[in-house]
């Protein structure tokens, strides 16, 4: 998708507040409300925007725990992969699911309570997978940098 410098703004801007009334958006992009209001609801329609949400923050509500699990697969079958996919999408413990290269096959960021939770989700759901041959958990230790904001800077170019 072709994307103006206002369009970039506009992304920008929503990355750091999505919660900003239409007017004010409007103004820090240098547009009035309508016009802003129709370029949001075209990023919204190509899919470059996927949604508005709010962020939570995890310690407050009680899940001060980030494990990093490598998961090998036991097979890579026609319907291993799939199956596996679908289980952990129903995890809500799951925040984050890739496919990676290496000696593993999917990388998890798992949030959970304590270490007793994430101890009872790897035994109870995890390892109960079929599918699921190793898994290696690294647990955080410090949060350095969080962010969800992606970097927008070589849009400019």
């Amino acid at each position: 998708m072709d994307l103006d410098q206002i369009d970039r703004n506009i992304l920008a801007v929503l990355q750091e507040d999505a919660s900003l009334p239409g007017a004010e958006l409007a103004e820090r992009v240098g547009l009035s409300p309508s016009p802003c209001w129709r370029r949001i609801q075209r990023l919204e329609a190509s899919g470059v925007l996927r949604g508005r949400v709010a962020l939570l923050d995890r310690d407050m509500l009680g899940l001060g725990v980030v494990v990093f699990a490598s998961v090998k697969l036991a097979t890579h079958g026609r319907s291993a992969l799939p199956r596996f996919e679908t289980a952990i999408a129903d995890f809500p413990e799951v925040v984050e699911c890739y496919t990676v290269s290496g000696g593993v096959d999917y990388l998890l960021r798992v949030v959970t309570q304590d270490i007793h939770s994430y101890e009872r989700f790897l035994r109870d759901r995890l390892l109960q997978l079929p599918e699921v041959a190793e898994v290696h958990s690294r647990i955080a230790i410090t949060q350095v940098k969080h962010t969800t904001a992606l970097p927008l800077g070589h849009l400019d170019r």
